[in-house]
């Protein structure tokens, strides 16, 4: 197990040809990845990633050892949630009195929350080696169903009914390490690298069974003579080595996702620019894929990703489901027609029902016994996905000598139990799984994939790498103590600081409170960075990564070096220049007092960033907190100036021990041991009098037991933060909103958008079949509603050329140029009234083209022509009268839909315009993205609260819309988004596009029909040399 044998091609000149020679290679070095393992992996995919898969199965089947498969199984499957209604989620001060109060009396008597159903009753079996897609409408239950059968539903929803693993009950082991779930936010350290954040999550999620495995292979190989493939050895054995920081596996997988070219790129966020939107959803697969779990739940995962990546990443799922008999459910949003295909079972799932559930090739059929085919240029999903929403299902009736009705979400429900793909999966789910054929590795009983120890190391190791990369932090923190210190010098400077009287004992006084101020003022860092881990931390924590408080306690031992810095720089550099008692153990003791203070302001900024969560609270009850123990801390009112009923803060407050401790250690030394004069202090020494006269201790034993008790409130701090680290939930978590009268409100709002449901066929066709020189009678509903003037202008661009410096990393490779070119001679034009789609493979330069075009680049050289309409573009005039809807959707997570989009309308319509059509037109244009009865909810954060990605993408189409623009990009506005939400953010793009307007839009995987909804199409190849053509005239 420790070493293996590899086979190396050498060139013989003389006889011309290649012989092999043979390696005897260290197999932990080769686990490490590095250039043995990346030339190892090559070697093994030289023709495919099936092959590969093969030789790994043709392995282990020769010696006849099974390997664990999973099966799951869920009956009469009810997830119910109790929300509130959107006007009471506001946070307003009077709702959340009142939500308070009512929750107090809820505890007693019935509740004013109302109970929704997300799941009703759903059954079904997820089998090994079949791999199942799941199908939605959003609001369908989707993500609900994954996350339950992952075993990571919320505690505050209502679980009814039963989950089996291999017929096991969930309470029998641990479904977060037997199966994995892949999520939709991409939730990621922003400092770390690709490699990096694979590597961490490969170290935490451990190897599962492989060592055993492997370990039973070579025995049986042995005992029947068999000698393996020494590629396949290599690899298998290097798969199976637990707790290096790098591993073979992770190599593995970003070969497998396409990750290879930016494995060494920073993840980024909004505001650190890393890698793509696309690059990054495939880090998220990754980052469970690296895992050893059998079964995988792996929700939206193609957001971002053109289809061609798609289509490879699911292709290799389905050859890792049908060769390593794994079982896998992946929910799509908008798959074309070659990637749907890939799958074995469909699930459809719709207002918590499931509408089918069975193999790919008899949906189709159960769709057309109940009226309903699929057109021919249709794609099948998009179909599934429309078939059950009220506003697009008559087009798909088939049946001429019926008259068409509408079918609703639980008649199909019913219907589909008489279908015989649901019978024969009853007749299934009737026999129990026999238990004794579980493979013993196939279930998790084991919490964590390491010990304790080696949980710790991982997380400390990382942690170091962010403390590492945010190091400018760090030094900030001790260049503001240098300033502070420096100026703090030339207040309290030694020659203008006497001592011997009682009078002087008020600057020295003065001095040291300042010091304590500076040095509790320079822990509140510790709030935001706690808070900004939080995200992250939980994701890794609820999906058993490892131990919450292994992340408390690697943040403790690693801060204890910054505080010993920062207080020493403190007292090094004012201490006797202030001219503070010059004997070298007072000298210490100072700095042992302020060390203590500064860890004791650590770790209750980072209690409190635990259990406050959000940057606004915590800022706001932070420096609350800071000013009432500055006002107990013994300098502002005096021990004896505060009132008998207030004492016990002064007793409860950690400065004052921090007081005391510096004042004992000062003026208890020598030079103040002088007899005291005035006899209105009872204190023999003046500096006794000073300590007495102040409320502060008088003894020696007064800075010990200072000391003494700031200790406590460390540990005490660091304990509480522990427990807000390990049981508290995320903030306010993906709560559910409902408007006040939902049922009537939605009726009311659904009959009023769609009265014309019988036509909507006919409308959808006048849209995607509009000639651009007929805008005039395309949709009139959109004309009729966009009243405000604007001038129709042309974008025209020649030439146009992109550089950028060379990176450091390229450099390193042996790029000799000094600029990389990112867009090559690219020409076009954008024109009124037409809606152009731009094209291309991930990373061909759409998104940095429209950037060029926009004057978004800040860096970088730009050579070409630029003009409106004729004229030279002017960047100032150009951002007045353009929209840019950006990939990310990025909004003020405090306010409402409504107030979302009013903001923006006040800042950027003219200020000729009154407020009164301001107002109508913010009306009209919630109504025309469909966000109108959404307009009291919060848009909150993503995958924290509020919007769903769809609703955030309408809401930043809105943003833009209202501010009336001539000219809008639109980076990929459909990403992210099912059939149904794509179609309704295409009629609001067209419905944009016929008043006149220049619309651009970056696409990526577009269903036929919302390709032919576009009029030209700009295709970036990877080579950045355009193609501009009519979408009737492309040709490839």
């Amino acid at each position: 197990m420790r070493q293996g044998i590899l086979r190396r091609a050498l060139d013989n000149d003389q006889q011309q040809q290649q012989r092999q020679s043979v390696e005897v290679v260290d197999i932990h070095k080769l686990a490490a990845g590095g250039d043995g393992g990346r030339a190892l992996l090559d070697r093994l995919f030289q023709e495919d990633s099936e092959r590969f898969l093969r030789r790994l199965r043709d392995r282990i089947d020769m010696v006849g050892i099974d390997l664990p498969t999973v099966e799951v199984r869920y009956h009469q499957l009810t997830v119910e949630a109790d929300v509130i209604t959107a006007g009471r989620a506001l946070p307003t001060l009077w709702n959340a009195a009142t939500n308070f109060l009512q929750g107090l009396i809820g505890r007693f008597g019935s509740s004013n929350k109302k109970n929704i159903t997300i799941l009703k009753n759903v059954n079904g079996i997820l089998k090994p080696s079949r791999m199942t897609l799941l199908l939605g409408p959003p609001s369908s239950g989707k993500s609900t169903l994954m996350r339950a059968l992952a075993g990571k539903l919320d505690k505050n929803l209502k679980v009814s009914g039963s989950i089996t693993y291999c017929g096991h009950p969930i309470s029998e082991f641990y479904p977060e390490r037997t199966s994995a779930y892949v999520g939709q936010y991409d939730l990621h350290n922003a400092e770390m690298t690709v490699r990096e954040t694979l590597d961490f999550s490969r170290r935490c999620l451990g190897i599962g069974a492989r060592y055993e495995m492997i370990a039973e292979l070579a025995r049986r190989e042995r005992d029947a003579g068999i000698k393996p493939d020494p590629e396949i050895d290599a690899f298998m054995k290097a798969t199976a080595v637990q707790g290096q920081e790098t591993n073979i596996i992770t190599d593995l997988t970003l070969k497998v996702l396409g990750l290879d070219i930016c494995a060494d790129v920073i993840i980024g966020d909004e505001m650190i620019r890393g890698i793509s939107g696309g690059q990054k959803k495939r880090v998220t697969t990754g980052e469970m894929l690296t895992g050893p779990a059998r079964a995988l739940f792996m929700d939206e995962i193609s957001t971002g990703l053109d289809s061609s990546s798609t289509f490879e990443i699911v292709k290799f799922m389905r050859q890792l489901v049908h060769v390593m008999s794994e079982t896998v459910m992946i929910s799509l949003l908008q798959p074309p027609p070659e990637t749907y295909n890939l799958f074995d079972d469909i699930i459809l799932l719709s207002e918590g029902y499931i509408v089918y559930h069975g193999p790919r090739e008899n949906i189709l059929e159960f769709f057309e016994s109940a009226g309903f085919r699929c057109p021919d240029r249709k794609g099948v999903a998009d179909f599934l996905q429309e078939v059950t929403s009220k506003k697009d299902q008559q087009q798909y009736w088939y049946l001429d000598q019926e008259q068409y009705h509408y079918v609703s979400v639980p008649d199909f429900a019913e219907r589909f139990k008489s279908f015989h793909a649901c019978q024969q999966m009853q007749k299934e789910l009737q026999i129990p799984f026999e238990k004794s054929k579980t493979h013993p590795a196939a279930l998790t009983t084991r919490k964590y994939g390491l010990s304790s120890w080696e949980s710790l190391k991982a997380v400390m190791s990382r942690e170091q790498l962010l403390m590492k990369r945010n190091s400018f932090i760090y030094i900030f923190k001790v260049t503001q103590l240098i300033i502070l210190a420096l100026m703090s010098m030339t207040v309290f400077l030694r020659i203008k600081m006497p001592h011997g009287q009682i009078a002087d004992g008020t600057k020295f006084f003065g001095a040291l409170t300042f010091g304590l101020i500076t040095i509790m003022f320079n822990g509140f860092a510790e709030l935001q960075l706690t808070i900004k881990k939080l995200p992250v931390f939980y994701k890794h924590r609820d999906f058993l990564f490892f131990p919450a408080w292994t992340l408390g306690v690697a943040n403790i031992i690693l801060k204890v070096p910054v505080s010993f810095v920062e207080s020493a720089v403190w007292v090094v550099l004012t201490y006797y220049v202030m001219g503070f008692a010059p004997a070298a153990g007072r000298f210490f003791r100072q700095f042992i007092a302020f060390f203590a203070t500064h860890q004791m302001a650590m770790a209750l900024f980072r209690f409190l960033g635990a259990v406050l969560k959000t940057m606004v609270v915590a800022n706001t009850f932070g420096m609350f907190v800071l000013l009432i123990i500055f006002i107990f801390g013994g300098f502002v009112i005096r021990r004896n100036d505060i009132r008998p009923w207030w004492i016990w803060g002064y007793w409860a407050s950690p400065m004052m021990y921090s007081q005391n401790a510096i004042s004992v250690n000062e003026f208890l030394a020598s030079r103040w041991a002088i007899p005291n004069n005035d006899t209105t202090i009872d204190a023999p020494t003046v500096g006794k009098a000073i300590l007495k006269s102040k409320g502060l201790f008088t003894g020696e034993w007064g800075f010990w037991l200072s000391i003494g008790a700031l200790i406590g409130f460390i540990i005490l701090f660091n304990m509480l933060y522990l427990w807000a680290l390990t049981y508290l939930s995320p903030s306010s978590g993906s709560n559910a909103l409902v408007s006040e009268g939902e049922d009537d409100v939605n009726e009311m709002a659904l009959e009023g958008r769609r009265k014309d449901a019988r036509r909507s066929k006919d409308e959808i066709s006048q849209v995607v079949s509009s000639d651009p020189g007929t805008n005039g009678g395309t949709n009139t509903l959109a004309q009729s509603r966009v009243t405000l003037p604007f001038q129709p202008l042309a974008l025209c661009f020649n030439h146009v050329n992109y550089y950028v410096d060379m990176p450091a990393e390229m450099k390193e490779q042996g790029f000799t140029e000094s600029r990389l070119q990112l867009l090559s001679d690219i020409s076009g034009t954008f024109r009124p009234g037409v809606l152009t789609a731009l094209v291309g493979v991930s990373g061909a330069g759409k998104t940095t083209l429209m950037d060029v075009l926009a004057g978004r680049k800040t860096s970088g050289a730009i050579e070409g022509d630029i003009t409106l309409s004729g004229y030279p573009k002017k960047q100032e005039t150009f951002a007045r009268i353009s929209g840019y809807c950006e990939q990310t959707d990025i909004h003020s997570p405090n306010v409402t839909v409504f107030e979302s989009i009013t903001y923006s309308a006040w800042l950027r319509l003219s200020s000729d315009i009154d407020d009164g059509t301001k107002k109508m037109f913010v009306e009209e244009v919630m109504a025309l993205v469909e966000l109108d009865v959404l307009r009291d909810a919060l848009v909150g954060l993503p995958g924290v609260s509020g919007l769903s990605t769809e609703q955030r993408k309408r809401l930043t189409i809105a943003v833009e819309l209202v501010a009336n623009p001539s000219i809008i990009f639109m980076d990929e506005p459909t990403s992210g988004l099912d059939a149904r939400a794509a179609a309704i953010v295409m009629r609001t793009v067209r419905n944009t596009v016929n008043t006149g307007r220049t619309v651009v839009c970056t696409i990526h995987q577009p269903s036929i029909d919302i390709f032919e909804s576009f009029d030209e199409v700009l295709s970036l190849p990877p080579s950045k040399v355009c193609v501009c053509t009519s979408r009737n005239h492309l040709m490839f």
